[in-house]
């Protein structure tokens, strides 16, 4: 289990972490998102025991991960850029991993290598950026670290081998103990592998959730109201965090029970409503869109 607590980052006048708390269990995916300059990369950092917190700390199975080698073997670190030794091929950088983590499985490596079909004796500087991100995804699994942390994991990598990534981190979680934690911009990327996410705003957190409980909580309603008056009582009486009306359609995304808002528009004698599924994205836009960060402000 990682813990975060009340841990603030600040570079300079920049504060990157604002008392940011979250709890990630264990053999679960988790996906950590946010807006641009959110704290995404610091956060992961602070996890890995990279960075110093300004406050707070964080623990890996209840040890602390500052300067602590019993909680640092744990953990392995996928940065958005990775780096190799110049004139590195994959079987030096292989070679490395296997001294640098104990339980690195080279023979795995190996197989996964060929087939993700990438030349072992090969230079990686001759790698395209996708296939350098393969073989930084392959060490990484390759460690059998418990916790494995991954900065745009996807950034690069065509749709099948996206799929094979994501196949990969799913056969991992539920083959041994392993807990991946992936930072990403790409909503739809991390939608359908993620089973929690956390949404990181302006070095806070605004939520850690399950993603089903997550969906289950925030509705996207469509109805025709046939009375003004109707519509704004309606408003008025739903969580509402965004909506938008074109001709005689409303489009409303409201937090609650769904029995509960449904009986409130039946209430209001629509002449026609239902209740959508939303996509992450969707509830990324509603969420921060609460706070101030509003896309309508940012579209000229």
């Amino acid at each position: 289990m990682i813990r975060v607590e009340g841990v603030t980052q600040k570079f300079d006048d920049i504060v990157a972490l604002d008392q940011v708390n979250a709890t990630i269990n264990e053999r679960c995916i988790f996906g950590l998102v946010g807006t641009n300059g959110a704290g995404k990369s610091t956060l992961l950092r602070v996890m890995s025991g990279i960075l110093k917190p300004d406050a707070g700390q964080v623990k890996i199975d209840e040890l602390p991960v500052w300067e602590n080698p019993q909680a640092k073997e744990r953990i392995c670190f996928l940065p958005d850029t990775a780096y190799f030794f110049p004139n590195a091929t994959a079987a030096t950088m292989r070679d490395y991993y296997r001294v640098l983590y104990p339980k690195f499985n080279a023979d795995r490596f190996d197989e996964l290598a060929e087939q993700f079909g990438l030349d072992l004796r090969r230079k990686l500087s001759t790698f395209s950026k996708g296939m350098k991100k393969q073989v930084s995804v392959l060490l990484g699994i390759c460690a059998n670290t418990e916790y494995l942390f991954c900065d745009e994991t996807f950034d690069g990598l065509d749709p099948v081998m996206r799929q094979a990534v994501k196949s990969l981190f799913a056969a991992e979680t539920l083959n041994r103990e392993f807990t991946p934690v992936i930072a990403s911009h790409s909503l739809r990327e991390i939608e359908d592998i993620c089973d929690h996410i956390g949404l990181l705003h302006r070095g806070g957190i605004l939520f850690a959730k399950d993603l089903d409980e997550m969906k289950l909580g925030i509705h996207k309603i469509q109805c025709v109201i046939p009375e003004p008056a109707w519509e704004e009582e309606l408003l008025s009486e739903l969580e509402v965090l965004q909506h938008d009306k074109r001709g005689s359609l409303l489009t409303v995304i409201v937090r609650g029970d769904y029995e509960e808002i449904q009986s409130k528009i039946q209430e209001k004698q629509p002449l026609f409503s239902e209740i959508l599924p939303l996509t992450l994205e969707e509830i990324f836009i509603s969420e921060t869109e609460v706070v101030g960060y509003d896309v309508k402000n940012l579209i000229f």
